[in-house]
């Protein structure tokens, strides 16, 4: 695995460069695959945004990451005179940036009424062979959020399937280190994808160390996650089941690497069995039994 510097603890301006979008002048910028430096004061509010309440302690916390990994994702915003823009997406990425102290903010500006042409443009920058899996995700979360699309949808559009859509913008949810990690090629997506499964940040970040500092693969780490998600009590170590033939030890593994899920597989002498797949939400059900139709 290559790894590039780290992008922690340098400036904004640094994670610009490092970035694959296009920065532009503002006049330039009313693009989908470009980005301007905007003037946080020169940013408004939108009147229509239905969420009005922002949990302080979670803006405050993400206030604390762009101070020190800058924006991952790019705000969303549409000129409205002349230095004057309003937000169409980002406003706890905006407001967090104001805690942070930010006087600029790196945004995608564009032309709130063309929203076939913006469309088009977004699927067609998806289709670029050198977008790594961060940049992949945000164009899918700007077009289900600035086009509208449900995950359906945007799977006719893209010819994608949901499920592989979903594990991208899944990926949004990551720790902003962790994003850097996977923007910058220090981590894979299926190092990503076994963080993913771990509900709580600080597991997801104590394993993402332990990939960096000791190179581990991708089944190691599925391990690791396994271990955390289903921890073993002594009583049942004291009762550990017969360990199971090869063939099936391998099936099992090729299961769970598949379905990135725990999957139990049981085996008695005359042969018979059963196999146990887990799933914690409606959604991870969804996409478990996608994968297994073929969908």
């Amino acid at each position: 695995m290559t790894a590039k510097k780290s992008a922690l603890g340098r400036g904004l301006g640094a994670l610009i460069d490092d970035a694959k979008y296009e920065k532009r002048p503002v006049e330039e910028a009313v693009s989908t695959s470009a980005i301007a430096e905007i003037d946080i004061d020169k940013i408004e509010a939108n009147p229509f945004q239905p969420r009005k309440e922002f949990e302080s302690e979670a803006l405050n916390e993400l206030a604390s990451s762009i101070k020190e990994l800058g924006i991952i994702q790019p705000i969303t915003v549409k000129q409205i005179g002349e230095n004057k823009f309003q937000l169409i997406s980002g406003e706890r990425r905006y407001r967090a940036s104001k805690i942070a102290g930010l006087k600029k903010i790196i945004a995608f500006v564009r032309d709130a009424n063309d929203q076939g042409l913006l469309e088009m443009a977004l699927v067609e920058n998806i289709q670029r062979e050198d977008l790594n899996s961060i940049e992949v995700a945000v164009t899918y979360q700007r077009l289900i959020d600035e086009c509208t699309l449900t995950q359906e949808k945007l799977s006719e559009r893209v010819g994608k399937k949901r499920a592989t859509i979903a594990n991208y913008l899944r990926l949004l949810k990551l720790p902003a280190e962790i994003q850097v990690g996977v923007r910058d090629n220090r981590i894979s997506m299926g190092h990503a994808r076994a963080l993913i499964s771990l509900e709580n940040s600080d597991a997801q970040l104590k394993i993402y160390h332990k990939i960096l500092n000791e190179g581990l693969s991708v089944r190691h780490t599925e391990a690791l996650v396994r271990e955390e998600n289903y921890p073993v009590r002594k009583e049942d170590a004291k009762h550990k089941p017969q360990e199971l033939p090869v063939q099936y030890l391998s099936f099992k593994n090729s299961l769970n690497s598949k379905l990135n899920t725990k999957v139990d597989l049981k085996r008695s002498d005359n042969g018979k069995g059963s196999i146990i797949i887990s799933f914690n939400s409606e959604d991870e059900f969804n996409r478990i039994s996608e994968i297994l139709s073929g969908n």
